[in-house]
């Protein structure tokens, strides 16, 4: 295993905060945060993966919920999840601590939902998350059901038995989307915020969570764990939080926002905002292997064979002779389709509220369709999945139609046509 400590990295490199971004937020709220969650019942939908297993680990680790009912297809995930509740220290399980890894979209789902409910906050982290899932017309329609379809379908049985909470987590990638993820996630916001007169809804965009799964940092750490180069893309810049982060933030934005409420955190684009290719040779100097810069693939993998048979592979730099001695990385120009260069958590139309709240800002002007306006637009939707020789650009088309603020970035490559 590579001695790298990811917590103590991401402080000093990533986000550059001492302390997490909630910090003062979570002590202004204190004792209404404990009166909110306390006691209560809690459904965490999606809650293996990262963002959703940090939700609850700063739900067991702050406060003292009586249930908490945790759901993901990743049944090996919810096992290490529990094996860390169990395992480590300052965690409150409650006795009702239970994980079912069952599909959101499945009938079972419902049958689980009726038998276990009624849950006073419920949490949405299902989600396909990647740019690259957007390759063609199949894996958008996969993207869609997720993101968009389950969403509702998950609201339309919370209607029966309405929960004090609801959150659906989004991304920042849903501000002038130019990725179909993006637009999925906006079109997401729109759909949920179609019953926030009859449901609480909060939904949050918020930065990249470092080293989460299937992030480009985790990547970069199983690459060199299995000696393979490395590849990062020049002049993307990003906003950061640690996962510890995402999961307070999101449970915070949970139980303290109103409903119709889009939270964002409060980040500086001169100083928070991060290019990747700082980070990979700031990760690599921090493990004493340095940086290599490759213009090509093939010099990277030619450099890797080099490298790894030059005395290299007790993971050490070596001698040090410079640049050539480093851990090999292909440097590239991003070339694929919905590549945006920046963050950005509103657009210049959203009425912004950045005083409520110490390091949150909150959207207040959220676009709220009608739900019959909503389910057109699956109608919509499905018509051009269900037609035969449908492509990628009949979908983009559609969300266009709906989504005035949708530019997609169309450049013919995908990210799995990258190293």
């Amino acid at each position: 295993m590579l001695d790298f400590d990811i917590e103590a990295f991401v402080r000093k490199h990533m986000t550059r905060r001492p302390e997490s971004l909630l910090s003062a937020d979570f002590a202004r709220h204190a004792d209404e945060l404990h009166r909110r969650i306390d006691g209560k019942r809690m459904l965490v939908v999606g809650g293996a993966g990262t963002i959703g297993s940090n939700y609850v680990k700063a739900a067991l680790r702050r406060f003292a919920p009586a249930a908490v009912y945790v759901v993901d297809i990743d049944e090996n995930q919810l096992t290490e999840l529990t094996r860390e509740l169990r395992a480590g220290d300052g965690y409150n399980v409650p006795d009702e601590y239970v994980t079912e890894p069952i599909d959101l979209g499945s009938n079972l789902f419902e049958k689980f939902f009726r038998t276990k409910g009624p849950f006073n906050i419920v949490a949405n982290f299902a989600a396909r998350k990647h740019v690259r899932a957007e390759r063609d017309v199949h894996s958008i329609e996969a993207m869609c059901e997720t993101n968009v379809f389950m969403a509702k379908k998950l609201l339309d049985l919370l209607l029966s038995v309405p929960p004090e909470h609801f959150f659906c987590v989004s991304t920042d990638k849903a501000a002038n989307p130019v990725n179909v993820m993006g637009a999925t996630k906006k079109l997401m916001e729109e759909t949920i915020m179609a019953y926030a007169d009859r449901l609480p809804i909060v939904t949050a965009r918020f930065a990249n969570v470092a080293f989460s799964n299937g992030s480009l940092p985790i990547g970069w750490l199983n690459r060199i764990a299995k000696r393979q180069p490395l590849s990062c893309p020049l002049g993307i810049r990003r906003f950061f939080v640690s996962p510890i982060e995402s999961g307070e933030l999101c449970l915070f934005a949970s139980v303290m926002a109103k409903s119709g409420d889009i939270v964002y955190p409060k980040l500086d684009p001169d100083k928070d905002m991060i290019p990747f290719d700082a980070v990979v040779k700031d990760m690599l100097g921090c493990m004493g292997l340095g940086c290599r810069s490759c213009s090509s693939t093939a010099e990277a993998k030619k450099a890797i064979t080099v490298f790894c048979h030059e005395g290299h592979n007790d993971g050490k730099k070596g001698d040090g002779h410079g640049e050539d001695d480093g851990y090999p990385c292909e440097f590239f120009g991003s070339d694929t389709s919905g590549e945006k260069t920046f963050e950005e958590f509103y657009t210049n139309t959203d009425v912004k509220d950045e005083t409520t709240f110490v390091n949150l800002g909150v959207v207040k002007n959220a676009k709220k369709r009608s739900v019959v306006e909503v389910e057109a637009i699956f109608r919509n939707l499905r018509e051009v999945f269900d037609k035969p020789g449908a492509t990628k650009a009949d979908v983009v088309e559609v969300l266009k139609d709906y989504l005035p603020d949708f530019h997609h970035i169309e450049k013919g490559k995908s990210l799995d046509n990258r190293m």
